[in-house]
Parts: C-alpha cells; sequence; structure tokens
C-alpha cells in the first residue's frame, strides 16, 4: 500500500533528536505517509484534518527556526526539498 515514501533518517545527526529540523523532518515524513493515504481514501475527513493539523505544526516551526537562524532554514528547505515560507 505504501511505498518507500520517507525522508533518509540520516539526513538529522543523532545527537539532535529534539532539535526543530529534526521535529520538522519527522513532520514531513508524516505529510507524505497522509499524503499517499488520502489518495487512496479521498472521503477520510479524520485523516484530512489530522493533516492540516500536522502541516499547521510545521509551519510554525519553520517560522520559528526562519525568525532564529536563517542559514539553519534554508539549509533544511533544500534538504527536505520542501517549498519555503511566503514572504511578503
Amino acid at each position: 500500500m505504501i511505498k518507500n515514501l520517507s525522508i533518509s533518517s540520516s539526513l538529522i545527526p543523532d545527537k539532535q533528536r529534539g532539535s526543530v529540523e529534526s521535529q520538522v523532518f519527522y513532520l514531513t515524513n508524516r505529510v507524505l505517509r497522509l499524503t499517499q493515504h488520502l489518495q487512496l481514501h479521498g472521503k477520510d475527513y479524520s485523516s484530512q484534518r489530522g493533516l492540516w493539523k500536522i502541516l499547521g505544526k510545521r509551519k510554525q516551526l519553520l517560522v520559528y527556526l526562519y525568525k532564529r537562524d536563517k542559514l539553519r532554514y534554508d539549509d533544511l528547505i533544500g534538504r527536505l526539498g520542501i517549498r519555503g515560507l511566503k514572504t511578503r
């Protein structure tokens, strides 16, 4: 059912398991799995709500990282291959 969609855990060193980068990494893996699930089960509204909550949490963490350290933010966005934040 689910193909190998997860991102390699070697991107985050073991010493950084609680860091913002690792949290965004794990949330991104969950987003990929839920997206695959929703492609099969389009009317699973509970999973859609969960996906929205995960995306909101990931966005909060990315905003925090963007404000604290722009270089780490740019590096993380590049390694995970996700879109950056919208800037005005």
